[in-house]
């Protein structure tokens, strides 16, 4: 079983967040996962649900701050093996095209 999911943590603070955030990426380091940051949050795979909410909660105490906001989105298809690539695979199947542009 693979479980996917999207992570986004971000304190609230005035200017930029990258030091901040790159202390929650390298805090996933520690865990049995694998994972993929985008501008928009980080992209995590384990075996399972547990593995994630374990590695999401480092990431967000990794964080300094007053208040820190977490999201944690979990894909927990328990019948399949499927990774993050290949439901990328599967959309850029149907476009007949990569799934990405860039300006």
């Amino acid at each position: 079983m693979t479980a996917i999911a999207m992570l986004s943590v971000a304190p609230v603070i005035e200017g930029s967040m990258g030091e901040e955030v790159a202390k929650a990426v390298a805090a996933l380091d520690e865990f049995d996962v694998s994972y993929e940051t985008n501008p928009m949050g980080t992209v995590i795979e384990a075996d399972d649900a547990e593995t994630l909410f374990t590695a999401a909660a480092a990431a967000h105490d990794a964080v300094d701050g007053d208040r820190v906001s977490t999201v944690l989105k979990i894909d927990d298809k328990r019948t399949s093996d499927g990774t993050a690539a290949e439901k990328v695979d599967a959309v850029e199947e149907h476009l007949g095209r990569e799934a990405k542009r860039e300006n």
